[in-house]
């Protein structure tokens, strides 16, 4: 089995990285691994897998991050995942919501490395593909090196080798996952420090980094960076990824084409009963900063929201933003 790279992944966002999101950030990337959204073990076995785990076979590479505390539930829940063919299976300890934790999930078993080693175990034992770990620096009180350390090496033993670490620590009680995403402070350093004292394992950083420079400065110190927010906000960075983090050659698509792209798959989806505004919510930032920008959001969000909209309302906003006196169609990249 060819081995993963994580030298530069999209974070898994609850209500963002869908299928949809997934295939649209793969026009702008063929080399980023991409992550779905946290799924519940007890979801994948009980639930709807087309709707929770179906996705295109352009996504690949592709992650499933999933949540759970119960080893024979992960077991099962990756097994499936491996059979649905994903090429990763990630396990979720950073987050810190109160729903999460009221199932023992999440940042809050940062506390019991054991347990997450267990998981870990079973994970690895029910199917071929790689288990990754994505944890914070450190929760509450337990905020020391030695802590982080231990965890790492406790889960590690249970032969877990790449550890995607948010860089601040998640604060259990009295913050919103969302301050928790912005109060507690960056410490990249700590990142830094635990791929130095444990060369032998992956080391993937996250949180807070919104450039594609800013990843390629991390990338000095760790094995690989994970981009959240700034790639869906502001996904046309993502352009510049293949080039500046892979060394590729490929010359990097214009936003009109990278709309176009997707036009099949937005046809497709439509015949089955979508909206079209499905896929295009996902779209509305890849014009973030550029001229007539505004236009091309208002457009979507008036347009394609209407139950009958068709593929049409995205070749008006692409016309809208792309031609007009004194406008080329300009590449995505930097």
């Amino acid at each position: 089995m060819t081995k993963l790279s994580h030298r530069f992944c999209v974070a898994p966002m609850m209500d963002w990285t869908d299928r949809h999101c997934r295939v649209f950030h793969r026009q702008l990337s063929r080399h980023a691994l991409l992550y779905t959204e946290m799924v519940t073990a007890d979801a994948v076995i009980h639930g709807d897998r087309q709707r929770l785990l179906g996705y295109s076979e352009t996504e690949h590479p592709i992650a499933l991050q999933l949540g759970g505390s119960n080893p024979a539930k992960l077991a099962e829940a990756a097994r499936i995942g491996a059979d649905l063919g994903y090429d990763e299976i990630n396990l979720n300890i950073g987050c810190p919501s109160d729903r999460v934790q009221e199932g023992r999930f999440g940042a809050c078993l940062m506390a019991e490395p054991e347990v997450v080693a267990e998981c870990v175990a079973a994970m690895r034992g029910s199917q071929p593909v790689p288990v990754t770990v994505k944890c914070r620096i450190g929760i509450d009180e337990q905020d020391a090196e030695d802590d982080l350390r231990r965890f790492i090496d406790v889960v590690a033993a249970a032969g877990c080798t790449t550890f995607i670490v948010h860089a601040r620590k998640a604060w259990l009680k009295g913050l919103s996952p969302k301050e928790n995403r912005e109060v507690p402070p960056l410490d990249y350093g700590r990142v830094y420090r635990l791929k130095a004292a444990r060369p032998e394992f992956e080391i993937v950083i996250n949180g807070g980094i919104e450039t594609i420079a800013a990843a390629q400065a991390h990338l000095d110190h760790v094995d690989g960076v994970m981009v959240g927010r700034a790639a869906y906000q502001n996904p046309a960075i993502l352009a510049d990824v293949d080039r500046m983090i892979f060394d590729t050659a490929d010359e990097s698509s214009t936003r009109a084409e990278v709309l176009r792209a997707i036009v099949p798959y937005v046809e497709e989806h439509l015949s089955r009963g979508g909206r079209l505004s499905n896929i295009t919510r996902h779209v509305l930032g890849l014009y973030h900063g550029q001229p007539r920008g505004k236009v091309f959001r208002r457009h979507l969000s008036e347009k394609a929201t209407d139950i009958s909209a068709t593929a049409d309302a995205l070749h008006e906003a692409i016309a809208l933003v792309e031609f007009h006196p004194g406008r080329d169609d300009q590449s995505c990249a930097a």
